[in-house]
């Protein structure tokens, strides 16, 4: 393995842009070397030369479509065939696709499954397998605030997070007795390219302020660094879950489709 010499490694899914590359910026800060996933090829390496420069770090590009069937299970052969191995996988690349359930693209809904569930589970089951068998590691997965409450005009969105959070909160118990911690980080809206990508900008969400990316993967790495199972990021987002975990299930259901309803 190229870092049994103890260089750090961390595999960033979606780490180019919005907080995937805060969470890259970190990591690099921290003296990691970078594995960074994502699908647009001159991105990803015009984003691996700044970094590069930057933090002087090593940094390995993957151009992979994850909602592409089999995409997980490539990403880790290209890793295995640079012989590293992977002390922190991050999660982070995930889409949502706004609208009334039954009038949205099926396809795309299908889609959105497969990257934020399926290759989600793979990657987790393909690199921690290797983290307990070399008995160290660390992942953070890209929750939601929409982890915790079911979301009208972004259902499947919403369950697909709520399953990130309950599988990763599931995993880090039958795990407790080894040196792996997982952590899901629970940011709100915040301003990245996700709201465009999910035509979701005639949302009443967009009309309040929205969370700086740099101080969401900030919240993440430091809970991810010591261990704690799971991270709401911001104060808003910490009372507004809280709120909702006092109604019932009808009240926080009816409450968040009103607050994700498009503009009048």
């Amino acid at each position: 393995m190229k870092n049994d010499n103890l260089k750090k490694y961390a595999l960033i899914t979606g780490g180019t842009a919005g907080i995937g590359l805060e969470l890259a910026k970190c990591f690099a800060k921290d003296a990691y070397n970078l594995v960074l996933v994502a699908r647009d090829e001159a991105r990803l390496e015009r984003v691996k030369h700044e970094l590069a420069a930057a933090f002087e770090i090593e940094v390995y590009t993957i151009a992979q479509d994850l909602a592409a069937p089999d995409a997980a299970n490539e990403v880790y052969r290209k890793v295995s065939d640079q012989h590293i191995f992977i002390d922190v996988l991050v999660n982070d690349a995930g889409q949502g696709e706004y609208g009334l359930f039954a009038k949205t693209n099926l396809d795309r809904l299908l889609e959105i499954i497969q990257l934020n569930i399926v290759a989600t589970t793979s990657l987790t089951h393909l690199f921690l397998k290797d983290m307990l068998a070399h008995e160290r590691g660390k992942i953070l997965q890209l929750g939601s605030i929409a982890s915790e409450v079911p979301g009208p005009w972004q259902a499947v969105y919403h369950a697909t997070k709520a399953f990130v959070l309950s599988f990763s909160e599931a995993v880090r118990q039958e795990i407790a007795d080894s040196n792996i911690t997982i952590t899901v980080l629970e940011p709100g809206a915040t301003d990245t390219d996700f709201f465009n990508k999910a035509g979701m900008t005639e949302s009443k969400v967009m009309d309040q302020k929205l969370s700086d990316p740099a101080k969401v993967a900030e919240d993440g790495y430091n809970a991810l660094m010591v261990g704690k199972d799971k991270v709401i990021s911001g104060v808003k987002n910490k009372l507004m879950i809280a709120a909702s975990n006092l109604m019932s299930d009808s009240s926080a259901t009816k409450r968040m489709g009103k607050m994700q309803e498009p503009k009048k």
